[in-house]
């Protein structure tokens, strides 16, 4: 019986168009899985027997995207899609690319030539569904399976090593026997990918649904050469109460505990990664991890650069790992000091970091410190309804100010307001303008902060 999937009605349309002046059109690839599975594809991807220029010829809205592998964006409506002529690439050299790429005529080559079986169907209306290579039996028993011959897969691109545990992470899916030997044996060859496609493929499996995978990488060698850290984390006990886990199991465990969003993945993946460099056992045994969250942040900075990640995304995973450890005390000024010092952009994604960092802790503490998190969050949401002063741009007054009022221009200037800010961040009731020129008057002179 010839599976029959529902193609949205501008898919239809190209490869009707396609079909129509005589050329051959399918959906194809990512596209008619998530279609298999029920989910609503992103994107859909044509495969064609047509040339670029045939295409170009045939649609009056199209953008050279990659002519050389055959691939012509089609605009219609303002959606984009992919056409790409069914091609046979020539031989690989370095892991990445092909010599050479040949237009073919066949299908059938055309989805030889891709990475897994479950991404190497193609459907349109009349075929039906064409799975040469059982991709829907690979769906429906939930493994990742290379097309052909594993080795050869990944000598064709080292990435798609990386894109089998990513597929495993975000289907909850396995990966099948053959294609897991052939990751072992090459894992190696990840070296020759750019940190871009790297970091990609790494940030698509932290924010799946199953962030966990990371630990068939690790089994797999793959992140001995990604994420070399993560390996002596998964190295490290952590014999104390705190902690039931060694510090890679409970990183896994706390990206599985905060919500899919990349930067506080991120943020719990790197979080404990200084714990091995800082290490150390008391005289009964019992191990401790003495300025943890300064080195992780600092790993972080280094990890992130090499990653390629984003300045903007990686200052704000370094501020939260770097302030991860911090427990201020109950009270509302403990509160408006903690919010301070890790910035008021940040605090509420500083909380969701505690709370799944707390959910990695063994149960000795885990209630207690949820008790103390509960209570920090909801003086939190007071301080926030009241409108307390939480940094200096939330001061009644600023430099101006202390300008008319007398002061010398200089650096002392911003010492003074940082003076007042503290004041403040005790007492938000001297927010007000009169006591803060006044204070500011009384305090000593900070390097040119006064009049001479």
């Amino acid at each position: 019986m010839t599976r029959t999937l529902k193609l949205p009605e501008k898919v239809q349309y190209l490869i009707q168009t396609l079909r129509a002046h005589g050329h051959d059109g399918y959906a194809v690839g990512g596209c008619v899985r998530d279609a298999l599975l029920g989910r609503t594809p992103h994107d859909w991807d044509i495969t064609t027997s047509a040339k670029p220029p045939e295409i170009k010829e045939l649609f009056s809205h199209t953008v050279d995207t990659g002519i050389a592998h055959g691939t012509v964006t089609v605009l219609l409506g303002g959606e984009a899609f992919e056409a790409t002529t069914y091609r046979i690439d020539g031989e690989y050299e370095d892991s990445r690319h092909p010599k050479e790429v040949t237009f073919t005529a066949s299908l059938e080559e055309d989805l030889k030539r891709r990475d897994f079986t479950i991404n190497a169907m193609a459907y349109n209306d009349e075929a039906g569904l064409v799975d040469l290579f059982e991709g829907e039996k690979d769906l429906e028993i939930g493994t990742i399976r290379c097309v052909g011959e594993a080795r050869e897969r990944f000598g064709e691109d080292a990435l798609r090593m990386l894109r089998a545990v990513r597929f495993a992470a975000q289907l909850g899916f396995s990966v099948e026997e053959e294609t897991s030997q052939a990751i072992s044996d090459m894992a190696g060859d990840l070296s020759k990918i750019s940190a871009e496609r790297i970091c990609s493929e790494l940030e698509k499996l932290i924010i799946s649904p199953n962030p966990s995978c990371l630990r068939l990488a690790w089994e797999l060698g793959i992140t001995g050469v990604v994420l070399p850290e993560f390996d002596a984390a998964m190295n490290q006990p952590q014999n104390n109460e705190h902690h039931f886990l060694n510090v890679g199991e409970h990183t896994l465990l706390t990206m599985e505990s905060i919500e899919a969003d990349r930067i506080l993945r991120f943020t719990m993946l790197l979080h404990d990664l200084g714990k091995p460099a800082c290490v150390w056992t008391d005289e009964k045994g019992i191990l401790h991890f003495t300025g943890h969250a300064r080195t992780s942040g600092e790993m972080a900075q280094t990890i992130l650069r090499r990653l390629k990640v984003d300045n903007h995304s990686r200052e704000r995973i370094v501020t939260l790992i770097k302030n991860h450890s911090l427990y201020p005390p109950r009270t509302d000024e403990g509160v408006r000091l903690a919010v301070h010092q890790v910035g008021p952009d940040c605090f509420e994604d500083f909380l969701k970091v505690k709370r799944a960092d707390i959910y990695g802790h063994s149960q000795l503490v885990r209630g207690k410190k949820l008790d103390w998190l509960d209570d920090i969050e909801k003086r939190y949401r007071i301080i926030k309804e009241r409108g307390d002063c939480l940094c200096l741009k939330d001061l009644c007054i600023g430099g101006r100010d202390l300008l008319e009022a007398g002061l010398e221009k200089g650096p002392g200037i911003g010492r003074i307001l940082e003076e007042l800010l503290a004041d403040v961040l005790r007492d938000p009731d001297h927010n007000n303008r009169e006591y803060l020129l006044k204070r500011a008057l009384e305090l000593p002179d900070l390097e040119g902060g006064k009049q001479p």
